[in-house]
């Protein structure tokens, strides 16, 4: 899951290819694993932020 991580950006988006460094074949495989991951919920689909106006209630 660590691994996966370093692939996504702060907002939850899969990073492209010349940002991560690696080739198409790979960033497929990148892909296809971070879906999985998702869909088993290791991997938000969207990023966390917290709210100041829930923490009031």
């Amino acid at each position: 899951v660590d691994r996966i991580r370093r692939f996504i950006s702060d907002r939850a988006k899969i990073e492209p290819r010349r940002r991560s460094g690696v080739c198409a074949k790979h960033q497929r495989a990148l892909r296809l694993a971070i879906q999985r991951a998702r869909h088993i919920a290791l991997v938000p689909f969207v990023p966390y932020v917290p709210t100041v106006g829930a923490m009031r209630r």
